[in-house]
C-alpha cells in the first residue's frame, strides 16, 4: 500500500519525499537505476518528515520491536523506535553482530543472501514493523518477516520510503512512502499520457 492511497494522498510532504530521492542511472552496474536517498537525508525538513510519517502510522499499533534491515533501515529505523516507545533491533549481513546469532538466506537476482539477529532480542508474541529504505523484489522483507517470526513476533507491516514496481515475492503488508519508476518507464508515461 502507498501512502497515496490512504488519507494522506493530499499530504505535501509525499511530493517533497519524492522530489528530495535521486535517481542514478547505471550505478553501481550498467541498467540499473539507483534510488538514493542520500540527498533525501541532507534535508532536514524532508528526512524530519519521513520519519514522522511512519511515527504517525506506527504510534498507536502497539508496536514494541522496530527491526532496522541493513543499512538503511538503519538510517529511519532507531528515530521511529524511539519516537513510538519500541526497542529498535538492526538485522544485518553475516557476520556483522557479535554474539549468537539465527539466521535468514534469501534469493537474490543473481545468487543468494543473508540476513541474521541476536538470539534473544526478539520475544515470543512481541509485534514488530520491518523497516527499510526500498523494497524492488521483496526478497529481503521476506526474509526479515521469517526471521522474526521463527522466534515467535508478529510481524504487523513493513515499511519503506520508496516502492519499485519490480515486486516478485508476494508479501501481505507494505507500507510505502512514495513510488519510484525507472527514467526510461517515467518518461515513455510522459511520452504516452503528457
Amino acid at each position: 500500500m502507498f501512502a497515496a492511497e490512504t488519507e494522506l494522498k493530499e499530504d505535501p510532504r509525499l511530493q517533497a519525499i519524492f522530489e528530495a530521492i535521486r535517481v542514478i542511472p547505471n550505478f553501481p552496474k550498467p541498467g540499473i537505476m539507483f534510488q538514493d536517498i542520500t540527498t533525501l537525508l541532507l534535508n532536514h525538513k524532508v528526512f524530519k518528515d519521513t520519519v514522522d510519517m511512519f511515527v504517525d502510522r506506527y504510534r498507536d499499533m502497539d508496536i514494541s520491536v522496530v527491526a532496522g534491515v541493513e543499512a538503511r533501515g538503519f538510517m529511519f529505523g532507531p528515530s521511529i523506535a524511539l519516537a513510538i516507545g519500541a526497542k529498535f533491533v538492526p538485522l544485518r549481513k553475516p557476520k556483522k553482530l557479535p554474539g549468537e546469532v539465527i539466521s535468514e538466506a534469501y534469493e537474490l537476482e543473481y545468487g543468494t543472501d543473508c540476513l541474521e539477529m541476536h538470539v534473544g532480542a526478539v520475544q515470543p508474541g512481541e509485534r514488530a514493523v520491518v523497516i527499510d529504505d526500498l523494497v524492488a523484489t521483496g526478497g529481503t522483507l521476506s526474509a526479515a518477516i521469517k526471521l522474526l517470526e521463527r522466534v515467535g513476533a508478529e510481524v504487523a507491516e513493513c515499511a519503506c520510503v520508496i516502492g519499485l514496481p519490480q515486486f516478485k515475492v508476494k508479501l501481505d503488508s507494505v507500507y510505502m512512502l512514495v513510488f519510484h519508476l525507472p527514467f526510461n518507464q517515467i518518461l515513455t508515461i510522459y511520452l504516452f499520457f503528457g
